[in-house]
């Protein structure tokens, strides 16, 4: 008999990057096409070609590059940020939001993954983790993420 493995119970998942990102390859084409047009040129197929090869092609790097380095999944037993995978029982506290002018000092902790910081476009959630040590999750649904966040603590840890 064979054990079969289930999949963790996935509580919250942000994918990175969207691959209809690679659609802007076949519009530049399409767009270049149009100019040789409309400028007398008539129709050739290389430079359509090459734009609709090289867009298409940095960006699927990109898009590949994103849905690896700035992907989050939390279940209830590992919270992964990028390529960076923290058991949830570090987890000591989940920081309040940041308010005010004066930044928390949990603003300035480290944030998970392999990046130098929060991704653009993601806001950082405080963490107290374990070892008296202090990071930053991070998401674009950081609302969403700072709730489940909360739940998983709290379950564990009711609070004082």
């Amino acid at each position: 008999m064979t054990d079969k493995q289930t999949a963790p119970q996935v509580l919250f998942y942000e994918q990175g990057a969207s691959w209809w990102w690679l659609a802007a390859g076949p519009a530049a084409a399409i767009a270049m096409g149009l100019i040789q047009a409309s400028a007398g040129y008539g129709f050739q197929w290389v430079v359509p070609g090459m734009f609709l090869v090289l867009v298409s092609g940095f960006l699927a790097i990109q898009v590949k590059a994103a849905r690896i380095h700035t992907s989050v999944e939390l279940t209830p037993e590992t919270l992964r940020q990028g390529t960076e995978r923290i058991s949830t029982d570090e987890i000591v506290r989940i920081y309040p939001e940041a308010t005010g002018s004066e930044p928390p000092k949990w603003q300035s902790a480290r944030a998970l993954g392999e990046l130098t910081g929060v991704p653009r476009g993601r806001t950082g959630i405080g963490l107290k983790m374990t070892n008296d040590r202090t990071a930053q999750a991070w998401a674009r649904k950081h609302q969403t993420l700072r709730q489940t966040l909360t739940q998983l603590v709290e379950e564990r840890i009711p609070p004082a």
